[in-house]
């Protein structure tokens, strides 16, 4: 296959990519003793990247969520010990991209927070977007060097259910 023909090969859309669960969600079995020590368990959940976005959806304006609170809500739901964080991570941009491309039915990434609080420079229009959303919303953001986070998130943190 020459240069000319694999460069006009179409890429999938975020939404083909979010709606792309392949064998998912799938629990496996890990059994490195130094991951089961750091993650309390043999059970790793891999769920689907529309897993993470409906999940992402349910979070209502003025509210936040992190995403170790949607990794620890989907384990519990699926009856794993903990999500795979790589994927998770993946998946929740996923969602957020396919959001910003779909134009309709959004869902509103910009109040899914990184780790304690720190907003997310891989989403749709970078920190710049998600902090003027966020602001919009009424939450204070401050900087800590050259990162980003929602002043006093836990007390705003939406409980999913």
């Amino acid at each position: 296959m020459g240069f000319k023909e694999v460069k006009n090969v179409a890429r999938k859309s975020f939404n083909e990519k979010l709606h792309d669960s392949k064998d998912m969600p799938k629990i496996v079995e890990v059994t490195d003793p130094k991951a089961v020590a750091r993650y309390g368990g043999t059970k790793m959940l891999i769920a689907p990247p529309l897993a993470y976005d409906e999940v992402m959806k349910k979070a209502p304006e003025g509210k936040v969520t992190t995403t170790d609170c949607i990794r620890s809500y989907l384990a519990k739901k699926h009856g794993a010990d903990y999500t795979c964080q790589l994927t998770a991570g993946l998946f929740i941009n996923i969602a957020a991209h396919a959001s910003a491309e779909r134009k309709t039915d959004e869902t509103p990434y910009w109040r899914t927070l990184k780790k304690d609080g720190e907003l997310n420079e891989k989403y749709p229009e970078g920190i710049d977007g998600q902090k003027f959303r966020l602001e919009m919303e009424g939450h204070k953001i401050i900087q800590k060097g050259k990162r980003y986070f929602v002043k006093d998130y836990k007390d705003k943190l939406f409980e999913i259910q």
